[in-house]
């Protein structure tokens, strides 16, 4: 059977009928003849891509399995409820004894003010100039607000309105306390004053009680106090006439 233009359609071998009629036909399947059908190099090509393709789908597996085991870890986050525990809390306490690193407090005087509940009568650290600079500073910080800066007990709070007045530090009681009171004091607070162990670190509190040491000399000192000092150099402002000097 053929269409009217003669061409086979059916039965036989219809190319080699059409190869002396139209050439290029026989030159293309040539080619064919020579490099396999469209089936045999669609299933090389496949042969050559299935290892690579293999080894894809395997990175991809093991990357996926790696950032999973990363995101979805197991763990409890803060103050989350735990069914693990008795008292449902996932958030564990420390170990009895436990101290952080760089936190033993074995020297008692120094972290506390006291030994054996008894206030210091000594400092726990060699008072030099380097102390009393880092004194001042922080007292100035944390102190002179309520205590003024000459630790006479008008600081700006007070002049503001607060209605409780801090002592002054150059009373008898205080210029006669112990240097671990006025630490226990600011480790702990009292009264109407907070604690600042938060605040300010150990070593710093130590210079602050210093620095209020050194406030209640300078109200209370004589010229002999003074190495080499001569009040009587000492500029005066105008109109305030100078005390006379205690023998």
């Amino acid at each position: 059977m053929s269409s009217n233009s003669g061409w086979p359609l059916a039965g036989g071998d219809w190319r080699e009928r059409l190869w002396p009629e139209r050439p290029e036909f026989a030159v293309r399947h040539s080619r064919f003849a020579r490099h396999g059908s469209i089936e045999s190099r669609v299933a090389s090509r496949e042969s050559r891509l299935a290892p690579r393709a293999a080894l894809v789908l395997a990175l991809c597996v093991l990357l996926g399995a790696c950032r999973q085991d990363m995101h979805n870890q197991p763990k409890y986050r803060g103050l989350r409820a735990s069914t693990f525990f008795a008292d449902g809390a996932s958030a564990r306490p420390l170990v009895e004894g436990t101290v952080a690193r760089g936190t033993l407090q074995e020297d008692e005087g120094f972290f506390t003010g006291k030994v054996d509940k008894a206030t210091v009568k000594e400092f726990p650290l060699p008072v030099d100039e380097a102390l009393l600079n880092r004194g001042q500073e922080r007292y100035n910080i944390y102190c002179s607000p309520c205590h003024d800066k000459t630790g006479g007990g008008n600081g700006m709070v007070i002049q503001r309105g607060f209605k409780r007045q801090p002592p002054s530090y150059h009373t008898d009681r205080l210029r006669q306390a112990d240097v671990g009171y006025f630490f226990d004091v600011i480790t702990n607070g009292f009264g109407a004053m907070p604690d600042y162990r938060a605040q300010i670190a150990p070593r710093d509190r130590w210079a602050i009680v210093a620095y209020v040491r050194a406030l209640q000399l300078s109200q209370h000192a004589a010229a002999s106090d003074v190495p080499g000092g001569d009040p009587a150099k000492v500029p005066q402002p105008p109109g305030v006439e100078r005390a006379p000097e205690k023998h």
